[in-house]
């Protein structure tokens, strides 16, 4: 009888030893003895059936380590524990040694759940390495930014310090030396693990080649870190043709780094393939040069895929290559992320309909430009809108495709119409000029725009070229326009008139615009007889050179009198002689200049 009931206290304890990991309970609420002056602060004490031994095996035997319960006091003490390994006993340099122990958290977690955590976690850890050397595979290659996971399969089987393998220590050394960010090196080492396996002196002599390039050293760091795969084989030729794409139309060849990004894959062959068919195609060197500039995400976004991709669904239509050439050609500005995006989108809004594709080619050929800037609705909603059926509203587009752009546009077309103009296909080509200056559609700052802008879309289009043309970049340009949207309401030939004015009889830069892009807006007869005074003035020692556009012309008609005519006891005679005179001294003086140039 004894011995049976024994035997069922022993089954019992059995199981519940058996149940511990899962049987936590909590202790009574107590309070924290650092907070008796805040009674309403309280802490939790959890405490576990089993004892700090059986807690210790517990932690041992989790494989990922991370239940330990440490303080942050011991941990940073055992992370320097760590580096004094790495750096004294193991010869590290003091970054490197720095750097891996402070960056392979997952290894230090592990590392540390080898100790009872109730012990003192720095003396064990120090007497551990004393006597134990650890796989610096592991630590080092986390710290390069890989995981556990990929770190796995990347350790070498057979080795287990760094010094064993001197080679890929040493191209490590050059890459980092270089300035090649650690964390970046870790996708090389995954992916291009040649990188790490060259002869001595190789892999500097790579990085020597692109500079000869014309690269700049910090470019090149950003290049190598995103696309390691520049370091694979010699010089990458059809980067280098990349390069020297830039080089002919006009762009500098570092500018290539501010279109790559860690997030992107490269094919630089396919790039090169892009920019030679938009050659063919007929693109000029200015065209691709702006399109590149405001939209880099056209050659590295896919390497130029979408090109293709568009191509492609224009020849499906059934068009001939020679009118696809064409389109391009007229549009040029559809290859734009945003103009690809809105085109393919209202595309499928013609094929949804279940319009014939002899009337969507007609609508894609003479409307390309409009179905490139405006984002539309979906079929559905127009119909539900105009409470019309399916193949009514294709027959409404195919007798009036501008209609079209009316009913299913997401912006304020409707209403922009009665302020803009009386004329649909004007107000159309208006607002996809402004969409390319990067006006959003569908928001106020467009419409007050439509009110300030005067002139049909090709004639903007026409002056914002001169401005480029006169040696302003387009992006440049457009800032300028939206400080000053008055700049586009003059003609084509008043703006080269004011900036030959400025850069040959004055005597500014071009650049002086940029900065005061008002001096566009005045007219020649303040333009004429201020700078004609301020020119006097100069000649004669009584004003400094090459004051601001802005000090000369937006201060008023009594500010200009103090501070530019009455400085010299003959300023008033002169001023009033360049008033009465109309500008004829100073316009013929400027016509015989001009004929000059």
């Amino acid at each position: 009888m004894f011995i049976c009931r024994i035997r069922r206290k022993v089954s019992k304890l059995s199981k519940m030893i058996a149940n511990l990991d899962k049987i936590v309970v909590f202790s009574h609420v107590v309070y924290d003895k650092s907070d008796v002056q805040n009674p309403c602060s309280v802490s939790l004490n959890v405490r576990s059936f089993r004892s700090s031994r059986l807690l210790c095996a517990s932690v041992k035997s989790s494989s990922s380590g991370l239940a330990i319960q440490i303080s942050r006091t011991a941990k940073t003490g055992a992370r320097d524990v760590l580096f004094e390994y790495l750096h004294s006993t193991r010869g590290f340099s003091f970054m490197d040694a720095e750097h891996i122990s402070k960056n392979s958290p997952h290894f230090f977690e592990k590392l540390l759940s080898k100790f009872d955590p109730e012990e003192d976690v720095v003396k064990s850890l120090s007497k551990f390495l004393r006597y134990n050397p650890i796989n610096e595979f592991e630590p080092f290659l986390e710290s390069l930014g890989l995981s556990p996971v990929e770190i796995t399969s990347l350790v070498p089987q057979r080795l287990m310090f760094l010094t064993d393998d001197s080679v890929m220590l040493e191209n490590f050394r050059v890459l980092r030396d270089y300035g090649i960010p650690r964390i970046k090196m870790g996708k090389m080492y995954k992916e291009f693990r040649e990188i790490f396996e060259y002869d001595y002196g190789i892999l500097t002599s790579k990085l020597k080649a692109y500079e000869n390039l014309g690269l700049s050293k910090p470019i090149i760091i950003k290049l190598v870190s995103c696309c390691p795969s520049l370091l694979v084989g010699g010089v990458d030729a059809e980067f280098a043709a990349v390069l020297e794409w830039f080089k002919e139309l006009g762009m500098e060849k570092d500018e290539i780094g501010g279109f790559v990004s860690g997030k992107g894959i490269y094919d630089w062959g396919r790039m090169l393939d892009t920019l030679d068919f938009l050659d063919r195609v007929g693109y000029t060197d200015e065209q691709l040069h702006n399109l590149l500039k405001t939209n880099p995400a056209l050659l590295f976004q896919g390497s130029g895929k979408k090109v293709y991709v568009l191509f492609g669904r224009l020849l499906k239509l059934g068009l001939k290559m020679n009118e696809v050439y064409s389109l391009f050609m007229q549009n040029p500005h559809i290859l734009s992320v945003k103009c690809t995006k809105n085109f393919f989108k209202a595309l499928d809004f013609l094929f949804d309909i279940a319009m014939q594709t002899e009337d969507i080619v007609h609508i894609v050929s003479t409307r390309m430009e409009l179905m490139g800037s405006y984002s539309l609705k979906g079929p559905k909603t127009v119909c539900r809108e105009l409470n019309v059926k399916r193949d009514e509203l294709c027959q409404i587009i195919k007798e009036d495709p501008l209609k079209w752009f009316d009913v299913a546009s997401k912006s304020k077309i409707q209403s922009s119409i009665q302020v803009a103009s009386k004329d649909p296909s004007t107000f159309l080509e208006k607002t996809a000029f402004l969409s390319r200056l990067g006006y959003l559609e569908n928001s106020d700052e467009m419409l007050k725009a439509l009110k300030q802008f005067r002139g049909r879309g090709d004639q903007l289009q026409e002056r914002f070229d001169c401005l480029v043309n006169a040696g302003l970049d387009s992006n440049v340009v457009k800032n300028v326009i939206k400080q000053a949207p008055m700049v586009l309401n003059q003609s084509k030939h008043l703006l080269e008139k004011k900036i030959d004015c400025l850069t040959n009889w004055l005597g500014y830069p071009l650049e002086s615009v940029v900065a005061f892009p008002a001096y566009l807006c005045y007219d020649m007869e303040r333009i004429n007889q201020r700078f004609s005074m301020y020119a006097w003035l100069r000649e004669r020692g009584a004003a400094k050179s090459m004051l601001s556009l802005s000090t000369i012309l937006a201060c008023s008609d009594a500010r200009f009198v103090k501070y530019f005519v009455l400085v010299h006891p003959e300023g008033p005679a002169k001023w009033d002689s360049l008033k009465n005179s109309l500008n004829t001294a100073f316009s013929s003086h400027f016509e015989l200049e001009h004929v000059r140039v």
